[in-house]
This record gives structure tokens, sequence and C-alpha cells, in this order.
């Protein structure tokens, strides 16, 4: 069970690391991006369609940045449609950017998949040699953002994949991500007007998560972490079945991956059952058993006008209030 606080969040100073949710490793949080920084968009997953790949590059470069295309960010795989290229060829293009000094922050411009195909490509010790800086994007980069916290111990950006249309033509979701980049400061309160709780309280821990599938996908293999001991994790998915999603928790819960979980913080179930109370019940049939907060409601994950949540920051999640607060802005 999560530990109860108290009215304030708990401080952490500036530039401090912040405690993995393993307890094995502390997280840097990146700097925050500044107008001329350099930075790279690149195809870890699912082939991008080129109109929305160029749109994505010019928005960026509206918020006065220099935006660099990888290698092969326009790659598609010679045999396997649904990947962007080979599995070697996208890692080179992430670790690239990942290691290159001028380099400021690594957008992934879509999900999909293909992610933990390659992930045992990358080189994470020189990868550990690298500045730390903001990887952003969701879904399938939910491998991603698992393995970067627990390879490299860094704070990352669960955001708009930006070669798609939760980003291009979506000025909400676009503003939030500009804010939290540039002005983090400013985005430590995080609510939408349907947050409710499923089950009350309130709690601190470290957040972590993402897509439910890839947590799901993901146990037990390289590059993951152990437990989600003292962490709020945060679930979202699309396109998928009540049956399907109680499967995939129920799994977590039977290894006991979930055991010391603080609480939980739900996204948005697009293309799930039509109904959305048999996904909620479901949540509170699985979830309500670990005696720890859990708040539905939130609206990031596949949805329009989402909202970016950093992982791996202290915080406190405040079911009853509907919200998740940030101890620290999420960049530095």
């Amino acid at each position: 069970m999560g530990t109860n606080v108290g009215e304030s969040v708990t401080e952490v100073r500036e530039g401090e690391p912040v405690a993995d949710p393993r307890g094995a490793r502390a997280l840097t949080r990146p700097p925050r991006l500044r107008v001329g920084d350099r930075v790279r968009l690149v195809a870890p997953c699912s082939p991008v369609p080129d109109q929305q790949l160029d749109a994505a590059a010019e928005a960026l470069r509206g918020w006065g940045l220099e935006v660099e295309l990888a290698p092969h960010v326009r790659d598609r795989h010679p045999v396997l449609p649904y990947l962007a290229g080979t599995d070697r060829d996208r890692a080179r293009d992430l670790q690239e950017a990942w290691c290159d000094p001028d380099v400021r922050a690594v957008f992934c411009a879509r999900g999909g998949d293909g992610a933990h195909r390659m992930l045992d490509l990358l080189d994470f010790d020189a990868m550990r040699r690298a500045a730390p800086k903001a990887l952003i994007g969701f879904s399938d980069i939910t491998a991603l953002h698992e393995a970067f916290a627990v390879e490299l111990g860094v704070v990352t950006v669960h955001g708009p994949v930006v070669g798609t249309r939760y980003f291009v033509g979506d000025a909400v979701a676009q503003r939030e991500l500009h804010t939290t980049l540039f002005s983090p400061e400013l985005r430590t309160v995080l609510t939408s007007p349907g947050a409710r709780a499923l089950v009350p309280g309130r709690v601190s821990g470290v957040t972590f998560g993402g897509n439910l599938s890839l947590l799901n996908d993901g146990l037990a293999t390289p590059h993951g972490r152990l437990s989600a001991a003292g962490g709020v994790l945060i679930l979202e998915d699309v396109n998928e079945d009540a049956a399907r999603l109680d499967r995939m928790l129920t799994h977590l819960l039977r290894t006991g991956w979930m055991d010391g979980v603080a609480g939980v913080a739900l996204g948005t179930w697009t293309d799930c059952p039509p109904d959305l109370g048999v996904v909620s019940e479901l949540m509170r049939d699985r979830l309500e058993p670990l005696g720890v907060p859990v708040l539905w409601g939130l609206e990031f994950g596949h949805c329009a006008e989402q909202l970016t949540v950093p992982l791996g920051v202290p915080a406190v999640l405040d079911a009853d209030a509907g919200t998740l607060e940030l101890a620290v802005p999420g960049l530095a």
C-alpha cells in the first residue's frame, strides 16, 4: 500500500535525482528546452506518413527549435510493413540521437509496433555516457520509457508522438507538450474535467508506466523494472476489449509485479468497449483489492488534447481531488 501523505508535497531540491520506483536507482531530470535548441525526430516503431512527419517538423520549428530528421525516419521495413525500417536502423537512429551532444531532445514520430524488438540492439553503456535529454512519446514508446528509466536513470516524457494526429493539428496537445518542455514549472498539477476517484485516497510515489499492453508484454524481459513498488502507475490503452484488459491486469497482479504500488492513475481507453462504464468497473474490480488510491479519467493516452505526463518524478496522487501533482517540474 502507498504511504499516506499530508497537505504538502515532499520537497525535492532543484537538480536533485529522484528515486526510481524499484528503489535501485535515481532518475535525473533532463534540462528544459529553449528557443534555438537542436532536436531530432526518430521513428523507433511503425512507419510515419511523410505528410504528417513534415507537418510535425514544421510545428516544432514554429517553437523556435532547430529540427533534424534521423537518417532512417522515413524508412519502411523491406518485409514487415508495420515497422519503420529494420530493427538495427531504428536502434541506430535512436542511439545516435541520444548520444549526439548537440541534440537537446528526441521526439518519437509514431508509436505502433516494434520498440521491444530493437531494445537489445541499443548500446546502453554508450548511452549512459551521454548527457540526459528529453525523450518524448507514448503508446509503443512505453517500452523505451521503461528501458530509459531502468538503464539510463533519466526522467522521460509521456506525451504526443509528433508525426500523428495526436500532435499535428491538435493545438491543445501541442500547448500541453510545449509548456512541459519549455516552462515545466507551470505544469505540475495534472487534472481533467471528468477525473474522479475509483478508490479514494491520497498517496505519494514516483510516476511511471504508460500503455498497459506494452507493460504486460515487457514483463520479465531485459531492460524492464522488476516491480511497481513505490510508484504511481499511469495506465492507458487503445483498441482492446474488456476481456483482454482483464487478462493483462490479472497477469500483472498474479506475477506480483503490482505488489507495493503506491497508487494508480487511469487515462483514456479509446476504442475499448463502447461503454466505458464496463472498463471503469473492471478497473475497480481488479485494482481495489490492492488497497491503494485509484484515479479514473485523466485525459492522457490515445485521445485528442492529451495531457503530457513526466515519468520518473515524485508526485502526489489525490484520487478524491482528481489530481496528480508533481513535486518538482518534469524537466530541470
